[in-house]
């Protein structure tokens, strides 16, 4: 399985996918991108089975991806991994079709419990 992280921190990028693999996810295939550009173009252009995406990134938010995918017939599971946590983003997030929701900070059990359902 190949799973897309998105955050325009790298920072972040590095702790999501070390988490990742301390949750018991070290299998799978990781790629990373800085913004929802950049990870249409790579969603595009090689399909990931997964994208989990931070919310606020500058050039396009992680919503305005997930509205991108839509548009495109992109029908590949997404999941939030955001400091903010307001019930209307998780509406919002629910109504765009979230797979999950991970609020930083978060813990390899957390991602675990979220997560795998969704990654076994």
């Amino acid at each position: 399985m190949k799973i897309l992280v998105v955050d325009d921190s790298g920072i972040m990028r590095k702790i999501v996918v070390r988490t990742l693999k301390q949750a018991g996810f070290s299998g799978h295939t990781i790629e990373e991108a800085e913004n929802g550009k950049e990870a249409l173009a790579k969603i595009e252009a090689d399909a990931p089975d997964l994208v989990l995406t931070d919310w606020n990134m500058p050039e396009m938010t992680g919503i305005e991806l997930v509205k991108a995918m839509r548009e495109k017939k992109l029908e590949i599971p997404f999941a939030f991994i955001t400091s903010e946590c307001t019930s209307e983003m998780k509406q919002q997030a629910t109504a765009a079709g979230a797979v999950a929701f991970l609020t930083k900070p978060f813990t390899a059990e957390t991602m675990q419990s979220v997560l795998g359902k969704v990654l076994e």
